[in-house]
């Protein structure tokens, strides 16, 4: 950015910090942003010729960004901080990638391929439900799906305390028992509990795409970096 050039300050503070617009924006709301060593107001504009400081720390006006694609194992946790006595995936990563965010989690008993980046506009741009980010995951239950259950699930949805849940299903086996699921929403162990409500517990999930971004042949526990 050129100086003079305006930018908005609650977009300035999503791409520093990692995080989204909204939040962004209920940081200015608490005061602890000041700009020029004024507090900062909803809707102002910065240049670099200001100083931008959160909780009287300066933020710099350069900042690179970084993408990884992680494939979780089973067993561990998005979360930064540890639960207990389950690990976190930060455990699996390099120091230097200690600063990033998950884009959207996966549960601990659920594996598969996780974004972490400190770019705030891609992480929302990637979760919010307005931009429509496909998920394709493998599931495996705990015995087949009724082909009644099947059409409940795919073609009527399923009513849970959160709301409707509808989830594309393509078989996988003969059996009944593994399928391919597509989502676009990302509500707390959706699948799970949509599965469940029909008496099936999900005993694998699997997740291979999010978005654009696949899996492919990354082995669990393993990353790579990637330009969005």
């Amino acid at each position: 950015m050129q100086p003079g050039q305006a930018l908005r300050l609650n977009k300035f503070l999503a791409e520093r910090l990692g995080i989204s617009r909204r939040q962004a924006d209920d940081l200015i709301a608490s005061g602890k942003v000041t700009v020029s060593g004024k507090t900062a107001a909803l809707g102002s504009r910065i240049d670099k010729n200001d100083k931008v400081c959160y909780n009287k720390k300066v933020i710099p006006f350069e900042v690179s960004y970084t993408y990884l694609a992680f494939n979780k194992p089973i067993g561990y946790v998005c979360s930064r901080r540890q639960q207990g006595d389950t690990p976190t995936i930060f455990d699996l990563l390099p120091a230097k990638y200690k600063n990033l965010k998950t884009v959207g989690r996966l549960d601990k008993d659920s594996s598969g391929i996780i974004l972490l980046t400190n770019d705030g506009d891609f992480a929302f741009q990637m979760t919010h439900p307005k931009f429509v980010k496909e998920k394709i995951y493998e599931v495996e239950l705990d015995r087949p799906l009724e082909p009644l259950h099947q059409q409940m699930i795919a073609d009527f949805g399923i009513n849970l305390p959160d709301g409707k849940s509808q989830l594309g299903l393509q078989k996988l086996s003969d059996d009944r028992i593994s399928w391919q699921v597509t989502m676009s929403e990302g509500r707390n162990r959706q699948i799970r509990r949509t599965f469940a409500a029909v008496g099936h517990e999900v005993v694998r999930l699997h997740r291979i795409k999010f978005g654009k971004y696949q899996l492919a042949n990354l082995p669990s526990g393993k990353f790579v970096e990637f330009q969005k």
